[in-house]
């Protein structure tokens, strides 16, 4: 029996969304952007979908531009404001845990002579506001922090950012990942002072390949390609329609307040079943978003372990799956040794998790200890 606990690397996509991509493949396939009535038909469909996202994150939908997903989204994000702003400084100010499409930008435009300051969390993934209003300052254009952490969990005070950039005279613009908050939190993005956000389709249950980027209205950031009229010209080409409805259809089955609840509860009982094995180390902070679980395995190469457990159908991460097994940046930059790192593995849960799914994971770890470990 597959037990699937690797959900913040994807999803599975629902049956309801499943049916509505084909729908906009078969079915309403006209052109959002032809006058006739097909494409009139696939605008409506366009429309909804950015209403029902602008709607999840308390935006106007004329402030959703589609983008083929979390790390396009991040990229425009973040290069459309430095391009805009670059003119105004050259200062950047980031984390050292966010999402590789956002740290290795960053690391791009370090090498363009941007001066990019990365600022690192404690030991227990935590940041201090102190360090922002010690880094912000008038020659910063940008700051970007996402809402929470797809390796750890932690949950960043991005809501607390804005003002720091007000009272420190600085003309930043506030950017946010929020692919792996979308649909976990209740985002009020329109008054959070957030003026760029990224989500993602394939977290939430939607396709791969498509995502929106919240932007501001009256912001003029630049785009990234040239072409055609679509989204306003920030993001040109045929919108990936049948792709975006899933999305908007996603978004419309929300019930985050339900399924918090839920994974709050199998996130606890996981800790207390792996803690009870002993040499079992839980690198997540204790307020972390409880979708993700991170933890060691003492003695044990998480590589190692993430086989032993797939060959049980037990499928869990040693980390982002965009590092493709590369060493943690993050829980390097949370201080912790290469032993510790080096055995970490990432449980992510999504609502139709089970005990019984907690239940092999921890059986199968206790297995994997005593087989694998060294002697």
């Amino acid at each position: 029996m597959e037990h699937y606990l690797d959900n913040s690397a994807t999803t599975h996509v629902s049956g309801t969304v499943a049916e509505k991509v084909m729908e906009l493949m078969v079915k309403n396939y006209g052109n959002p952007s032809s006058l006739h009535t097909l494409g009139i038909r696939a605008e409506n469909e366009l429309t909804r979908a950015r209403e029902l996202i602008a709607e999840a994150l308390k935006v106007k939908s004329e402030e959703i531009c589609f983008t083929s997903g979390g790390t396009e989204a991040n990229n425009l994000a973040v290069q459309g404001a430095v391009k805009w702003l670059r003119k105004r400084g050259s200062k950047i100010v980031t984390t050292a845990i966010e999402h590789s499409s956002v740290y290795e930008t960053m690391k791009d435009l370090e090498e363009n002579g941007f001066e990019v300051v990365f600022i690192r969390p404690d030991k227990s993934g935590h940041f201090q506001l102190s360090d922002f209003e010690r880094k912000i300052d008038e020659k910063t254009i940008l700051v970007s922090l996402m809402a929470v952490n797809n390796e750890i969990g932690t949950i960043l005070p991005f809501d607390k950012i804005k003002n720091i950039i007000t009272n420190n005279n600085s003309p930043a613009l506030l950017h946010c990942d929020c692919v792996q908050a979308f649909g976990k939190l209740p985002l009020r993005l329109g008054k959070s002072g957030v003026d760029l956000a990224s989500v993602s389709g394939h977290k939430i249950h939607a396709p791969k390949g498509v995502g929106a980027l919240f932007v501001r209205k009256g912001l003029h950031i630049k785009p990234l390609v040239f072409g055609g009229e679509q989204e306003k010209k920030l993001r040109p080409g045929t919108e990936a329609l049948p792709l975006i409805a899933g999305l908007g259809q996603a978004v419309s089955e929300f019930d985050i307040s339900r399924n918090y609840k839920l994974v709050s509860e199998l996130s606890a009982y996981a800790k207390q079943k792996l803690s009870s094995l002993g040499d079992i180390e839980i690198n997540s902070p204790d307020d972390a978003l409880p979708y993700i679980l991170n933890f060691s395995v003492r003695g044990i190469r998480s590589e190692t372990m993430l086989h032993f457990l797939a060959q049980r159908e037990i499928y869990v991460s040693s980390g982002s799956a965009c590092a493709k097994g590369k060493p943690s940046h993050v829980l390097s930059a949370m201080g912790f040794d290469k032993n510790r790192a080096d055995s970490a593995l990432r449980v992510s849960f999504s609502a139709e998790n089970t005990k019984d799914d907690v239940e092999a994971l921890v059986g199968a770890i206790s297995e994997g200890k005593n087989k694998l470990a060294k002697r």
